[in-house]
């Protein structure tokens, strides 16, 4: 991975979705897993009688904080700044970057141990910190699998989702020792011998490194309180026992007030790992306990999505995946395809905003969905992805050939005169018509379909002809 969350020399889209279409074995694992982590999500959602209260109660707040999201900051400053941390404000990736380096620097430490942060990945903030001579080591037992197989990430919630366990004991026997403890010569590939092998090589880790770096899941703008959910205990670690904490958080994740939280830990959890609570909440407001505290609120193009009306909405995200685990799209070719830390539905639709459209992978990401609408109906905070994604189809760049594609479509639809007469016309050349495959501009789109055939009649003459199916 090279830059801010851009994955080096990725193609468009569709040239990465085919290629991993061809991985049976990534399939199988994708299939897997995600057809398992979205039916525990069913099983506790439907527990609640009140889901779509609280999802439309998450909207509303999120809403909130993103209307007066100037405000809500002011308000984090000041109370992180009373509690005794310090705050820095980072425009842009280079700048969160900088500030990071710079206070790890200060310290005189070259390592930092991590607990996951996709806003950390998004920046690059890892390959930074190489450069100024730093190791960051991932602490997330998926991160760590990725890390040390020199590996992407390829979903938010488990991001080595697209390996199984016989190819993780490969990587924990090959490459544990380069980074730490080394895995067990005779280690199986049973699960829970995995999760020693990680548990004693990171315990090392947590009880020598005197730096940590997290992100946030929420950051509580009355109190200045950052929250924390994670299920193995390695954010507890990464959080308490470093001398010195840095946090890096995206500027969407303020809520407004601690009573909006309630909401907040009833959605998450059950939407992103099935679970009624996660196992670990850690909250902690400014430096606790002689720590030393640095909150970088990060910017990166959020000011950029927030300003456009239907756009916006991508803000109100909270990270759960549920709607990487229910669309067709994702679960055939996986998170690598997307090229960037945002996989999924709602990486089609933040990435572009994020990153702009201006390369062929990201004016290529608003395509890559089939609209079904699953990943809206899953969303806990009523995100309309596919609402999105077609307004980000329109601003994405287009070739002649499809510029003039769309006006002559919206000239012969403009009229119902016009579109009779094209229905007619194409009736009697209907057999001028190819049956697999278009020339030109259509040819990508048969590509993977075969061409509608075109009927003898069309429905509008049908009905003339027949009184309305009377005669």
């Amino acid at each position: 991975m090279t830059g801010p969350g851009t994955f080096l020399g990725m193609p468009a889209f569709p040239e990465n979705a085919e290629e991993a279409l061809q991985d049976s074995q990534l399939r199988y694992n994708l299939r897997k897993a995600t057809h398992t982590i979205r039916a525990k999500r069913a099983s506790v959602v439907e527990e609640l009688p009140d889901w779509a209260e609280l999802r439309a109660a998450g909207k509303a707040i999120k809403d909130d904080a993103l209307r007066n999201l100037d405000r809500y900051l002011l308000q984090v400053e000041e109370a992180v700044t009373g509690a005794g941390g310090h705050v820095h404000w980072a425009s842009d990736a280079a700048e969160a970057n900088e500030i990071v380096t710079g206070l790890v620097r200060a310290t005189g430490e070259t390592e930092v141990v991590k607990v996951k942060s996709m806003a950390t990945q998004e920046i690059g903030l890892n390959e930074a910190l190489a450069e100024a001579g730093i190791t960051a080591y991932e602490t997330d037992l998926a991160e760590l699998i990725v890390q040390l197989g020199d590996d992407w990430p390829s979903h938010i919630l488990v991001p080595a989702i697209h390996r199984n366990r016989s190819e993780i004991r490969e990587i924990f026997r090959e490459h544990m020792a380069e980074w730490g403890r080394p895995a067990p010569e005779s280690l199986s590939d049973d699960p829970r011998a995995l999760a020693e092998a990680a548990r004693l090589h990171l315990r090392e880790r947590f009880l020598a490194t005197k730096v940590g770096i997290s992100g946030a899941n929420f950051v509580v703008a009355e109190t200045g309180t950052l929250v924390v959910l994670e299920s193995e205990g390695n954010g507890r670690m990464c959080l308490t026992v470093p001398e010195t904490l840095i946090s890096v958080v995206g500027i969407e994740k303020v809520l407004p007030t601690w009573r909006d939280l309630e909401v907040f830990l009833q959605l998450l959890p059950r939407s992103s790992t099935g679970e009624r609570m996660n196992p670990y909440t850690s909250m902690w407001t400014g430096a606790t306990e002689g720590q030393e505290f640095h909150l970088v609120l990060l910017d990166n193009g959020r000011t950029k999505v927030l300003a456009d009306e239907i756009g916006r909405q991508a803000l109100r995200c909270i990270r759960c995946s549920a709607c990487l685990n229910v669309c067709p799209v994702y679960e055939r070719v996986g998170g690598h395809a997307y090229g960037s830390v945002y996989p999924g539905p709602i990486g089609a639709i933040l990435t572009p905003q994020l990153r702009g459209m201006a390369s062929e992978l990201d004016a290529s990401l608003p395509y890559a969905s089939s609209l079904c609408g699953a990943c809206y109906d899953v969303c806990p905070v009523a995100i309309d992805i596919p609402e999105v994604l077609v307004h980000l189809r329109s601003r994405a760049p287009h070739g002649p050939a499809e510029r003039f594609g769309l006006k002559a479509a919206g000239w012969v639809l403009g009229t119902p005169v016009r579109l009779e007469r094209a229905q007619r016309l194409a009736s009697r050349f209907r057999k001028l018509v190819p049956k697999r495959r278009l020339p030109g501009p259509g040819a990508a789109w048969t590509d993977t379909r075969d061409v509608p055939p075109v009927p003898e009649e069309s429905f509008r003459d049908w009905w003339d002809r027949t009184e309305g199916g009377h005669r």
